[in-house]
């Protein structure tokens, strides 16, 4: 509305103008050499009007004309950048489904239209990733690494490419020049702490740490529990060459992360050694509490230098009360009771606590009842099925981080370098499943379990008496088990026993029975630890290799006799590939 009478006015201004032009009396005179012309003003004011639009009209042409070079280039620009933005629309679209001829297709096509376009690179980098190409994908990356609005996608490139490549250094390097670009970037930091963590550096560690605390990358309470957990793991390092260090660390620690398994041992540990027995004792608590653990019911025995078995088994006995009976942790307090029970010789004490849990026994029951039996009443043969019952029994919870399995608690995990990854729970490959029951007891433990104890008889009328029964040795990380081995010795055929005379009383039946008499066999034991699946590329990770992680060999395989190359390459070749 405001337009239209806006427009109305102006044109009520301009008849009023030219109206006025009309009225206005007298000539103008022009002049020019032997010209002479006077029209009346309004003839010269419309003749002066015509002019100027056919300047204007002029001035456009010419205009036009100077400007149509510029405009084809312009146009002939936006079709290129057009027909780009469309081939990487497309390229990164068969990225995604996996087509490799179309994406290189498009790659090339993108190059061609739109060269300085970013995302036309990154579709360049990715083709050549997923037809195989890493040379040409280092060079794609390598030019956006150079680029100030790319730089950060190119060392994100060039790191992955370093991992496959298995470069550690290198990607170490890559990510250390990202964090300096950018400390928020989360791939960098992760990388640096997890390879600070691997190389033993926990003060660089606790560097990243902070920063990602500055950089907003985690939150307080994650703070508190990972700088807990990098000086517990600093304290240990450092018990036997620095204790000063080492305690100040682990009771900083212990602040942190009161609940940290560890951390509460070795400042127990300290306090105990400083003769603060009730300070050691509450931290033992706490985390018990939180967490029953048996390296926390060994160190609340031993708060005490000095003490006889039985105050140890006292003690015991008061941490254990303190677990609740319908929490799962408490066979853990059962347990340790148990050990403390058997040092003290107090076996009745031992089996009483064991009871419940030797009709479906762990490996842990199982041996312990071993240890019983040898040692109350020296029976090696019960001592022997115990320990073979063992071998074939459900695992007890260990030290767990995504699907490793290890003896010691550690900070950091040696499958993806996940920080405070490893928990007290019993492995996945110990878990029971839907093809049928675990643990299937076999004739020979039968047989011994339920014999009366042998009597004893003098070395002229007993036969050669069999080897004791070894203890099952400790099992290395992720190693598999001994179970074939005695399974095999297990199998083998034993003779039956001659019949009698037919002047001989009836004889008593059989402790050991033939291979006629037994059920079908035992299925095969479960591994101890599910393997790690890795990707085709993924060389694997030496857990207990040399200091020099960069020049070490994995040793041949003993079970298959192969060359592995290893190192950290398999803790970088998680991330990101």
């Amino acid at each position: 509305m405001l337009r239209i009478v806006l427009f109305l006015v102006l044109i009520a201004l301009a008849g009023a103008g030219a109206a006025w032009v009309a009225d206005q009396p007298g000539d103008v005179v022009m002049t020019w050499g032997g010209f002479r012309a006077s029209p009346s003003i309004p003839v010269f004011a419309l003749g002066l009007g015509i002019f100027a639009v056919a300047i204007i009209f002029v001035w456009s042409i010419l205009t036009t004309i100077w400007r149509t070079p510029r405009r084809l280039r312009r146009r002939r620009h936006e079709k290129r950048h057009a027909r780009g933005r469309h081939a990487i629309t497309h390229g990164l679209l068969a990225i995604g489904h996996g087509d490799t001829a179309l994406a290189r297709r498009h790659a090339d096509a993108a190059r061609r239209h739109a060269p300085d376009d970013p995302l036309a690179l990154l579709l360049h980098a990715q083709s050549a990733q997923l037809d195989g190409n890493r040379e040409e994908a280092q060079r794609a990356f390598r030019a956006m690494a150079e680029r100030e609005d790319t730089r950060l996608l190119g060392l994100r490139g060039l790191f992955i490419e370093a991992q496959r490549a298995d470069d550690a250094v290198g990607a170490v390097m890559i990510a250390e020049e990202a964090i300096k670009l950018s400390p928020s970037s989360t791939w960098a930091s992760h990388a640096v702490l997890g390879f600070r963590c691997a190389r033993g550096d926990w003060s660089g560690a606790l560097a990243i740490l902070d920063s990602n605390l500055s950089a907003g990358l985690i939150d307080k309470q994650a703070y508190r529990r990972q700088r807990g957990v990098l000086l517990t793991a600093r304290a240990l390092e450092l018990e036997t060459m620095d204790r000063d260090l080492a305690r100040e660390s682990v009771m900083e620690a212990i602040k942190l992360a009161p609940t940290l398994v560890p951390a509460a041992v070795l400042a127990a540990k300290f306090e105990s050694e400083a003769h603060q027995v009730r300070r050691a004792m509450k931290l033992v608590e706490a985390a018990w509490l939180a967490n029953p653990h048996p390296d926390l019911a060994d160190a609340y025995a031993h708060v005490k230098l000095g003490d006889a078995a039985r105050q140890r088994l006292q003690r015991v006995e008061t941490l254990a009360a303190k677990t609740p009976a319908d929490r799962p942790g408490r066979v853990e307090g059962q347990l340790a009771i148990a050990r403390a029970a058997i040092d003290a010789s107090e076996f009745a004490r031992a089996r009483e606590v064991l009871a419940p849990y030797v009709n479906d026994p762990t490996q842990r029951v199982a041996l312990l009842m071993a240890e019983i039996e040898r040692t109350e009443h020296g029976d090696g043969g019960r001592a022997r099925a115990w320990t073979l019952r063992a071998v074939r029994a459900r695992h007890d919870p260990a030290w767990t981080a995504d699907g490793y399995v290890s003896d010691r608690w550690r900070p950091v995990s040696p499958v993806t370098g996940r920080l405070d990854a490893f928990q007290w729970q019993t492995p996945v490959a110990s878990l029971p499943s839907d093809k049928g029951p675990m643990i299937r007891s076999s004739a020979f433990e039968e047989a011994m379990l339920a014999a009366p104890p042998p009597k004893r008889v003098t070395a002229s009328e007993s036969p050669a008496e069999p080897a004791a029964a070894e203890p099952v040795p400790a099992a290395q990380d992720n190693s598999p088990p001994v179970a074939e081995v005695l399974e095999a010795a297990h199998a083998e055929p034993v003779n039956p026993a001659p019949e009698p005379a037919e002047s001989s009383p009836p004889a008593a039946t059989p402790v050991f029975r033939t291979r006629a008499d037994l059920g079908k066999p035992a299925p095969a034991p479960i591994p101890a630890v599910i393997p790690v699946v890795r990707a085709p590329d993924d060389p694997g990770i030496d857990d207990e290799g040399p200091s020099d992680e960069f020049a070490e060999q994995i040793g041949a395989s003993r079970v298959h006799g192969k060359v592995q190359a290893g190192g950290w390459r398999g803790f970088w070749s998680r991330w990101g590939a």
